[in-house]
């Protein structure tokens, strides 16, 4: 009997010592397949949220990741680089790839929060453009390469101006003979291009004008204007809300949010481009992204002629690729902001470099002309 229990103690012993080999075998092959699967990280794209972003999901995204069996982790924020700033700053870098304004692009590099990028191996356009030719004037700086072009631009109520619709800027600020409240985006940028524009100075003038106390005090004079029953927006589709309920008759509106939106069952507004401002959008890369070759990767990919047409054709932004046009739609081409069917209209191209020097200060004073009593909308920036 005695016997007997030891060949069995010994069964189990050695039962035990085969489920142990078999389990380090599995926990072996696991971390196997999870050095593999480190190899291929899973890069953070940092964008707008909205239609913006949908439309760079289906143009660059989900085709990155089925061409290249990865996945992409999507996030987004509402602009700015503070965030770059303090995940910089604080050795914690989680966004690999940020799409930013050009003004931000610029003056996060200055700072030192983007990696350079300067050197970076761009594929040739499409119909055979070197790629430094290729891209739009302002599309490549030392950290940024360039994603759309994109416009401000005002949008007034149909049931409203039916009979008179306004046509210039200077209409928005004519409060006499288009009554009702305007809401314009809670930033200084714009508004107060849009400000001096209407009060006649040209365009050339315009950001000398604004080097100067009196061309400030200007601005914001005309602006006085339109302060009664003002409101002020961040999310890209709140104007659309506010023009289609009533809230107001006029509103400063993103150009292709506006012009899509308007083409929806119920839309009460209509796009006007006179006066609108031109911007640009480029991909920066955080400085101490833990997956930067990888990021570089995606860049190249999503910056590409095809890349950049595929997201044009789902939000009608203009490509900052020559290259990319040829591959758009009539339909679309009639919709970008950069397109052939405002050309006749007044413009103005922001200058993404100036506002860098000069943002805090104007944002400073134009906080203190909006605390008289705008009223702000909900938060949250979408485009």
């Amino acid at each position: 009997m005695k016997r007997h229990r030891t060949r069995f103690s010994g069964a189990f012993i050695a039962l035990v010592a085969a489920a142990a080999f078999l389990s380090a075998a599995s926990v072996h092959a696991q971390t196997a397949e999870g050095s593999s699967a480190s190899s291929q990280p899973e890069i953070t794209f940092t964008s707008w949220t909205g239609p913006y972003m949908r439309s760079q999901m289906l143009g660059f995204v989900r085709p990155y990741e089925e061409e290249n069996a990865v996945r992409i982790h999507v996030d987004h924020y509402n602009g700015g680089i503070d965030e770059i700033r303090n995940q910089v700053e604080s050795a914690n870098v989680i966004w690999d790839v940020v799409d930013l304004t050009q003004a931000d692009s610029l003056r996060a590099c200055k700072e030192g929060l983007l990696e350079d990028l300067s050197g970076i191996a761009l594929p040739n356009g499409a119909d055979g453009a070197a790629s430094g030719d290729d891209f739009v004037p302002g599309a490549l700086n030392d950290c940024g390469v360039g994603v759309i072009v994109w416009a401000t631009a005002f949008a007034y109520s149909n049931s409203e101006f039916a009979d008179n619709p306004p046509t210039t800027i200077a209409d928005f600020f004519d409060t006499d003979a288009y009554p009702g409240a305007r809401a314009i985006r809670d930033d200084p940028s714009v508004i107060m291009e849009w400000a001096l524009m209407a009060d006649g100075v040209a365009r050339k003038d315009v950001y000398p004008m604004l080097e100067t106390e009196e061309g400030v005090a200007q601005a914001f004079a005309k602006m006085d204007e339109i302060r009664s029953g003002l409101q002020v927006w961040q999310a890209g589709r709140e104007p659309v809300r506010m023009l289609n309920s009533g809230d107001v008759t006029m509103s400063m509106i993103w150009a292709t949010t506006g012009v899509t939106a308007s083409q929806e069952e119920g839309a009460d507004f209509t796009v006007n481009m006179d006066g609108r401002v031109i911007e640009l959008d480029l991909f920066g890369i955080p400085k101490g992204s833990r997956y930067k070759s990888q990021a570089i990767e995606f860049i190249r990919y999503a910056s590409s002629t095809k890349a950049l047409a595929d997201m044009v054709s789902h939000l009608p932004n203009g490509p900052t690729r020559k290259s990319s046009l040829a591959l758009l739609s009539d339909a679309t081409l009639n919709q970008i902001p950069n397109g052939p069917a405002y050309e006749d209209k007044q413009f103005i191209r922001s200058d993404a470099e100036w506002w860098a020097e000069n943002h805090a200060r104007l944002e400073e004073q134009f906080d203190i002309w909006m605390s008289a009593g705008a009223r702000q909308g909900a938060a949250g920036t979408v485009r």
